[in-house]
């Protein structure tokens, strides 16, 4: 019997790994297929991410639901891979035992307590499915989750019950370190399976368990639930910073084969590899501030729509042609709808949330350059926008000789006036043209002059830094710009930037040394903190009551700046901050990234007013912002809700300026 137990066991285990052999083996040519990229740098970094996100949770942990279920279920595997290996030990060697490591003991004390934990997690998931069903599991495949809830919980019964039935048989020497199979087995015993009755039954959960472990082994790399073996990979191979998003990857605009994505194979192997690693969980979908306000754009459906075409492009490869690379499906247009495409404000709300690091963003970016680039198909308020930032610098369409006229009477010098100055203000467009932007740079150069910084700016030779037409898909045009700015900004030989905009900030620190552009670069947000905190600022004139401030996605989200614009406001005599329902990593864009600022919103709610409720809700009656483009969809939202009677909105220079002035900008 030892013997044909021992030989059934191998046959059924040797089928499912062949299985699963063949299986990862097609899945790992599919991520092939996609040209390659380096993810290998800095190996200490990665291996503390995959530490991080996957050992500890971090991220599943913003769900104290989800997060305490799942971190049931994972460590309840890793810790019952020692039951699987003792049940396959024992079925193919009669005889084998863990018990010189703790098998009898410790090992089996921890099996017991897990196994019970891991159905706690199971009952956990299929009542949040079941009953609370919250509304990012409506897309998602049920039958797939219940199906492998089911298998996980029929491999825990099997567990449990073969070691109560050993107990229950009376030689099992772990059993007093077995609490719950030994109270399992005091109901068998009940029942009349005690000693040699209880062999059968012993046998019976052994096979449910095993077999439970083999049907999950060959059904995950067909299911979405693909991302139990990926997701530690996908983690590891994650972008380091600055984030992909921060950071978007450049086109070799002369030697480039396609501009852009309309292939889902024309993605990395990294890029297909976030397509396998999704969990369907939606969390992406309930921050993406286009989904919530009604727009097209799901970053979930995202991910599993292109997973899908991946998919059919394999399976409708003609069987002659499957050895060699598959002719791809169309993406954009069948899979992913344009509308989706440009919907996306690129606030990454999308990729701070995923809990297994997918990089929604880029993706995105990557549509919208093949729709430019290639097709020149884009929406026709950009067209405008675009040909500005070609003829005149500035999406604006004012003229360049316009650029300095907010400096008029601030004894402003340029780098060519002042070689030496120890910081560049990077000005920016919207400062340079926008009336009311203008006023804040109009109070931001003066705290810098009470504080005695020494600062110049680039005057006519600066030019839109081309975040715009980056994120919105005009590539060349992006390259354009950066290579001029970077070009007068090294001839002026520049170490220090501080700008204004947060993309500006982001582009100058994260892009442009793509460009051979590398200098330190602050926020002004973080300057004024820093004067502050120095006494070289001091402010006196107190501004009673609440203030909330608005996180701007490309300076908090893109690069971690949420304290010192905090500071700022903390430092002003009277001002009490209270936080809007959505802050720091979870804050709410205000509709004007990703290019949008130049775009109608023609579908859904208008983000910028959903945001505006979300602050009005404070019942503060002032908020601040870091951001031009911010400040401009706050003032449009608070005009178009007619709340301009309870609720003012200032860029932090403005309102610091007028604590320290006393007399206001």
């Amino acid at each position: 019997m030892a013997l044909l137990k021992s030989t059934a066991v191998l046959v059924v285990l040797l089928a499912a790994v062949i299985y699963f052999a063949i299986r990862t083996r097609q899945l790992y040519r599919i991520l092939r297929l996609g040209p390659n990229e380096n993810r290998l740098d800095n190996i200490p970094e990665r291996i503390r991410g995959v530490l991080s996100y996957v050992g500890a949770h971090t991220r599943m942990f913003r769900n104290t639901y989800s997060g305490l279920l799942h971190f049931f279920i994972f460590y309840g595997f890793v810790v019952l891979l020692t039951a699987i290996v003792q049940a396959f030990g024992e079925g193919l060697f009669p005889g084998f035992s863990l018990a010189p490591i703790g098998g009898t003991t410790w090992i089996a004390f921890l099996q017991d307590v897990f196994g019970v934990l891991v159905l706690i997690g199971v009952l956990m998931a299929l009542v949040n499915r079941l009953i609370i069903r919250p509304r990012q599991f409506q897309e998602s495949n049920e039958l797939d989750a219940l199906i492998i809830l089911g298998l996980i919980a029929t491999i825990m019964i099997g567990m449990l019950g073969q070691n109560a039935a050993r107990v229950a048989e009376g030689s099992d020497p772990s059993a007093s370190w077995r609490p719950v199979s030994s109270a399992i087995a005091g109901l068998f015993q009940g029942i009349g399976w005690s000693g040699a009755q209880a062999i059968p039954a012993h046998e019976v959960f052994y096979w449910m368990h095993i077999l439970g472990v083999l049907a999950f082994l060959v059904y995950i790399p067909s299911s979405k639930h693909l991302h139990i073996f990926v997701a530690i990979p996908n983690v590891f191979f994650r972008k380091l910073p600055p984030k992909i998003g921060a950071q978007l990857p450049t086109i070799d605009l002369e030697h480039a084969e396609h501009y852009g994505v309309n292939q889902v194979t024309q993605w990395s192997w990294k890029n297909l590899l976030d397509l396998y690693s999704c969990t369907e969980c939606g969390r992406c979908q309930e921050q993406c501030p286009a989904f919530l306000t009604g727009k097209p754009l799901n970053p979930k459906m995202i991910i599993v729509d292109a997973r899908e075409n991946l998919y059919k492009t394999i399976r409708d490869a003609p069987a002659e042609q499957r050895r060699e690379p598959p002719q791809p499906q169309k993406l954009i247009g069948e899979a992913i709808k344009e509308d989706e495409i440009w919907a996306c404000v690129t606030c990454g709300a999308c990729q701070q949330e995923c809990p297994v690091l997918i990089e929604h963003v880029p993706k995105i970016v990557d549509m919208r350059r093949s729709l430019v680039l290639e097709d020149s198909r884009f929406p026709k308020e950009a067209e405008g926008a675009l040909r500005s930032i070609e003829t005149q610098g500035n999406p604006y369409g004012l003229p360049r000789a316009q650029r300095m006229e907010w400096a008029k009477g601030l004894a402003v010098k340029t780098v060519e006036e002042h070689p030496t100055a120890e910081y560049l203000y990077f000005v920016g467009c919207a400062a340079s043209y926008d009336e009311a932007n203008r006023a804040v740079a109009r109070a931001f150069v003066g705290l810098l002059q009470k504080a005695g910084l020494d600062f110049a700016i680039l005057g006519p030779q600066e030019t839109c830094n081309g975040d715009p037409a980056r994120r919105i898909g005009n590539e060349y045009l992006y390259q354009m710009q950066a290579q001029q700015n970077v070009e007068a900004m090294n001839a002026a030989n520049v170490k220090k930037v501080i700008a204004t905009c947060p993309h500006c900030f982001n582009t100058i620190k994260n892009e442009f040394p793509q460009f051979g552009g590398r200098y330190q670069v602050m926020h002004h947000t973080e300057v004024l903190a820093s004067l502050v905190r120095e006494g070289r600022l001091k402010p006196t004139t107190a501004i009673e009551g609440k203030f909330t401030y608005h996180d701007s996605c490309y300076l908090g989200r893109w690069n971690n700046v949420y304290d010192p614009p905090r500071e700022v406001v903390e430092a002003i005599p009277g001002a009490e901050l209270v936080e809007i329902e959505r802050h720091h990593k979870r804050g709410f864009c205000c509709g004007a990234g990703g290019g949008r600022m130049w775009m109608e919103e023609k579908i859904g709610k208008r983000i910028n007013h959903e945001r505006v409720e979300q602050t009005l809700r404070t019942q503060a009656p002032r908020v601040a912002t870091a951001c031009p483009f911010c400040l401009t969809m706050f003032r449009d939202g608070i005009s178009a809700k007619g709340a301009e009677s309870e609720l003012e909105v200032r860029d932090l220079a403005q309102y610091l300026a007028e604590s320290v002035d006393g007399a206001g900008s």
